[in-house]
This record gives structure tokens, sequence and C-alpha cells, in this order.
């Protein structure tokens, strides 16, 4: 009788011990939800591929000299770490994950890449315990809450979609193109891209899309009371306009290829028989050249700007803000090696 009521304790508590390890399972492997207003990374930056997205004091960027691996460093580009191999693009950061887009299967030299398919990923801040949202091939993404939102191409064209953080409500929203990567408050700007090139809000808590301004324009960054954009009818001008005063400022003449938008400048880069990268304040004043030649993939911290040549997408050139000398970055090259060696 004794033995017997041994035994049954020893079950009993067998089954606690097991209730606890489980709970314990669950709770380990559940994602913390974000605050509402939460964002990946600045519009500006995913326009031009999401190679750097800074948060909570660090920047996480891909590094051009290591096949695009993920790496992180310091916001004044010291301790540079390297992540892991995958070549990440349209990287997003929040919370306790990293996302971002694995856009080769196998590039460059080495193990980068290898084995390893096309997915937009999520993982740690440390590169860590990477999991695969979505195998969508990915053209431009935001974190929006907990949710990301997605342009991707299926088997019947264009389609926008969105998913939650931890893998679960994978939604089609709509059949055409919509460009996510300006959110702010939890409402997505963007043009229009099938009758108009409107301004629209996309209200990600209602679901609910409106039209905002009967303008002409093309990747909006939104800046306090500001959009700034391309004007599609005027060969593609910068020009920036305010919401609350329903005024248009032409900022160049210029035509644009692309730009971004940031701690009181914009970076753009001029198009025509000289081009070249220049910058200059919000409101179109103090222009200067930092560059002669054709540049793209823009990003910038609040510290520098990086950007590539056209063609070119193994260096990577940076600027202190607000500065004319640039040069390649070196410190990212140096970090690229001494992994290559170990």
């Amino acid at each position: 009788m004794k033995n017997k009521k041994t035994y049954v304790i020893a079950i009993f508590f067998l089954i606690i011990v097991l209730a606890l390890l489980t709970v314990a399972f669950i709770l380990g492997n559940q994602i913390p939800m974000n605050p509402a207003g939460t964002v990946g990374n600045t519009a500006g930056n995913l326009n031009n591929s999401g190679l750097f997205c800074e948060y909570d004091g660090k920047v996480y960027f891909s590094n051009s000299y290591d096949n695009g691996s993920l790496y992180s460093m310091d916001v004044n580009e010291g301790s540079i770490k390297k992540l892991n191999n995958m070549d990440a693009q349209n990287i997003l950061a929040a919370g306790k994950y990293l996302y971002y887009f694995h856009a080769a299967e196998a590039s460059g030299t080495g193990i980068s890449g290898i084995g390893t398919p096309k997915a937009f990923n999520r993982c740690n801040l440390k590169g860590q315990k990477t999991i695969s949202l979505t195998r969508d091939i990915v053209i431009t993404a935001q974190l929006v809450d907990n949710h990301i939102y997605y342009l991707t191409n299926d088997n019947d064209g264009p389609a926008f979609k969105k998913i939650k953080i931890d893998k679960t409500e994978e939604t089609k929203l709509a059949d055409y193109v919509i460009n996510p990567a300006c959110a702010v408050n939890s409402v997505i700007y963007y043009n229009g891209t099938v009758s108009n090139h409107y301004l629209y809000g996309l209200n990600t808590t209602t679901g609910v899309s409106n039209e905002i301004w009967h303008g002409n324009i093309w990747n909006p960054i939104l800046e306090g009371d500001y959009v700034y954009y391309m004007d599609v009818a005027e060969n593609y001008r910068l020009c920036r306009y305010s919401l609350s005063q329903n005024v248009v400022e032409v900022l160049t003449n210029d035509r644009v290829d692309c730009f971004n938008v940031g701690s009181g400048y914009i970076y753009y880069q001029k198009n025509g028989d000289s081009p070249s990268l220049n910058f200059m304040y919000t409101d179109g004043t103090g222009v200067q050249v930092l560059a002669e030649g054709n540049y793209t993939n823009i990003n910038m911290t609040s510290q520098y700007v990086y950007f590539q040549a056209f063609g070119d997408d193994t260096t990577t050139y940076h600027a202190y803000l607000g500065t004319t000398g640039y040069g390649s970055f070196d410190n990212a090259k140096t970090a690229a090696l001494e992994q290559s060696s170990k």
C-alpha cells in the first residue's frame, strides 16, 4: 500500500513537471507583440533596397564586401559583427527581432547563401533562430505594428499581402502594386498605380484605404507635416506637399532617379548629361554635389549616408551627413576580410 501511494505521488509530480515544461516551452516560443505605431525601417531606406536599418543604438546592414551577409555595428561604425551568412535586403527591426528578405540562393564565394532558398526571414537581434515567414519573392516590405506588409508577384501578377510576425494570418489584400515602405502611426502612405498616382492612406487597424491628395506622385516619404515625392508629371522632379497647408513646394527641377530623407537632409541622384549624387536641406536650400556620376541604394542612418555606384554592388561608399567628403566603407571591408580568414 505504501509503495502504491509513493508511485501515485511520483506520477503526480511527473505530471506537474511535464505541465510546467510544456508551459515554459509554449511561452518560450511565443512571439512578443509590438506596441501600436511600430515601424520597421524608414521609407527612404526601403525605397533604396533597405540595406541599412538603425534600431535601438545599433545599425543592422547588408555587408556588400561579404556577399551581402547580415552584420551589425554601432551608429558610429564601431563594433562591427557578422550575424549570419544570409544575403539580406529590406532589413526591418523591432522588439527582439530582425526581418529581412534573403535574396540569393547561392551567390559569390564561400558559404554565404548556399542551400538557403529565397525567403523573407525573421531572426533574433543576434542573427540566430532564423525562420522563414514566407517564400514569396518580396519586392518591398514594411513592418507595421505586428504585421509584415509586402509587395510580391504571384502566378497572377503583382500582389499586396500581409502576414503576422508569428507567421499566422497570411492574407492577400490587393492584386495590384502597393508600395508599403512609408508607414506612420499604423497608416501606410502610398501612391496609386491603377488609374492615378494620387496619395492614399491605408489604415492598417481598420483595413480601410482613403484618398488623401490628388497629386501625381511617386515614392512618397512622410516627414512631419510634409510628404516628399517625385513629381511624375514634371519629369520626376523632387517636391514636397504640406498636409496642413495644402501647398506644393518644388525642391529641385532636376530629374531624380532615387532619393532619401532624414535628419534634416535630402540625398538624391540627379539624372541628365552630368549626373551626380546631391544633397540639400529638406526645404530645398543648400544644394551640394557629393559625388559625380550615377549612384543608387542611398541609405541613411542618424549619422551617415551610404550609397553604391550604379552597376557595382560590391563597393559601398559612405559620408558623414551634411559633408562633401566621402570614401569607401572600409570598416565593413575589414570586417569581411577578417571573417574570410577565420
